[in-house]
């Protein structure tokens, strides 16, 4: 054939070719179309309609573009989740799709180069870190080893908090405390060691990590204006990417103290701590549990079951005071189940069924992640009818979802009744812990902590509101959402615990 018929023939089938694939599209396009997104601006996208408080101005959006929607930051997609339905059928039919995590410089420098459980892809390390969480940390057994722990920590926040308000009703701060708390419980739980309390020898060293930890949180809570905009990355904007390798430095070292304490007090007949734990696995699987895995999971041990238990506390002591007909209501719960010649324990805590409804209304209007951790697209999916590229950033707003009035009623009010009798099961459409195989394991660890505490607190004490005015239930910025304004309430001693508040 000459020149003319074989470029005769490409030319015929180049437009074959072209033709197929646009009938293709076409009809893949007539099948899924995209989510509604706002009006954008070229290179920042939607950038400029973030402000805080993220989750609220997430659910004004939602409210003009419906509950699934699309944003661009810079050059990541964004998909925004603002209903029940559409967070589970992310999280059960696309469940693996959305498995994995975005790559945000956060995971680089605080979670040991996105090796953490919360930060790392997914795929058998992450499974390895989960199974290690689901088993040797957050396990009935293992909960039911440090119950001791706990009471003794619920019991020392107690016996401080009389010894400061014996006699008249007395003001006072509660974020401190319940702060105090939940690190002495981490802590004792990972190494076996108080850092918080009066009794506590090197106070320097509980100043350090409560900066330490402060520090971290406020960076990971950081908007990265670098992870959006990639020619940011040059000129590390803000200086954030510094600001991280230092507290990383910080954190780091003393992570590796704490687990080389621990390996100096091997065989020392102590009780088994996190940390022996995690050394054990590391003498048969040294490339599996190196030091740096060990130190990303106590960091996560950290970064989970502190600020976020203390802040809930918080909420739920705020949100009581608000309303004294549910402390009341609790109060006569307990002194019908517990009575005043003991304090509550945890074995009481499956007959307080009011109690934990307020432990699930607190969840529901304050979740403690408003965002929950962000999840990325390994695959392309369809979600309501949507399509979603792969690589897509997922972000559900488990506020918005809380408070939607399509799936609660009265839905910004405080009512924990909602969750009692016919309605118990309500509680499975909180969204608090995440959905699906990358839900927080430690989901029982909080409600025990949780209980106990708000519990004790309720039986031991009398509570008030400094005056008149409600307390306010704004939020502040920041990972966990913390209360704008700390609380502080009047605080005086129930006369039927004196008895055995004296044995404290």
């Amino acid at each position: 054939m000459g020149s003319e018929t074989w470029f005769y023939l490409l030319s015929v089938m180049s437009i074959y070719v072209f033709l197929f694939y646009l009938t293709k599209h076409q009809k893949q396009s007539r099948n899924t179309k995209n989510p509604p997104s706002p009006p954008s601006l070229p290179i920042i996208g939607h950038l400029h309609l973030i402000k805080d408080p993220l989750h609220r101005m997430l659910q004004d959006l939602s409210c003009k573009y419906g509950p699934i929607f699309r944003l661009k930051f810079g050059y990541r997609a964004i998909l925004v989740i603002s209903s029940q339905s559409g967070a589970e059928e992310c999280f059960t039919k696309h469940d693996i799709s959305f498995a994995n995590r975005p790559r945000l410089l956060v995971g680089k420098h605080l979670n040991y180069n996105y090796t953490t459980i919360a930060a790392a892809s997914y795929g058998q390390h992450w499974r390895n870190l989960r199974r290690l969480s689901a088993i040797e940390m957050f396990s009935t057994n293992r909960l039911n080893m440090f119950l001791s722990v706990r009471r003794e920590e619920t019991g020392s926040l107690i016996k401080n908090l009389c010894e400061e308000v014996r006699g008249d009703s007395v003001k006072v701060k509660m974020q401190p405390r319940l702060s105090e708390l939940s690190f002495n419980i981490i802590m004792r739980m990972i190494c076996g060691k108080r850092y918080f309390g009066v009794e506590v020898e090197n106070q320097e060293e509980a100043r350090k990590l409560a900066e330490m930890i402060k520090e971290a949180f406020d960076l990971a809570g950081a908007s990265n204006p670098g992870d959006f905009l990639s020619f940011l990355q040059w000129i590390d904007f803000g200086g954030l990417e510094k600001r991280m390798k230092r507290v990383h430095s910080t954190n780091d070292a003393f992570l590796q103290s704490v687990i080389d304490e621990s390996r100096q007090k091997s065989g020392s007949g102590k009780t088994k701590t996190l940390v022996d734990v995690m050394l054990s696995l590391q003498e048969g699987e040294p490339e599996d549990y190196s030091d740096e895995i060990l130190k990303g999971m106590i960091l996560q041990l950290l970064f989970a079951g502190t600020d976020t238990t203390s802040a809930t506390m918080e909420w739920a002591m705020s949100l009581l005071l608000n309303h004294p007909e549910a402390l009341q209501k609790a109060r006569d719960e307990l002194s019908h189940h517990v009575g005043h010649k003991r304090l509550v324990e945890e074995k009481d805590l499956p007959k307080l069924q009011f109690l934990q409804s307020i432990v699930n209304e607190t969840y529901r209007l304050f979740p403690a992640a408003p965002l929950l951790v962000p999840h990325e697209s390994s695959d392309e999916c369809t979600v309501g009818g949507y399509n979603v590229p792969r690589g897509t950033m997922l972000l559900v707003n488990a506020w918005a979802i809380h408070r939607d009035p399509n799936v609660w009623e009265d839905p910004t009010s405080f009512v924990p009744e909602r969750f009692q009798g016919a309605k118990s099961e309500d509680a499975n459409k909180l969204v608090t812990f995440g959905m699906g195989r990358r839900q927080c394991p430690g989901i029982a660890l909080a409600d025990k902590i949780l209980g106990l505490c708000l519990a004790g607190l309720i039986q031991c004490f009398e509570w008030e509101r400094i005056g008149e005015e409600l307390v306010d239930l704004s939020e502040s910025k920041g990972l966990t959402m913390p209360k704008a304004m700390p609380l502080e309430a009047m605080c005086k001693v129930d006369e039927r615990m004196i008895e055995v508040l004296n044995q404290l």
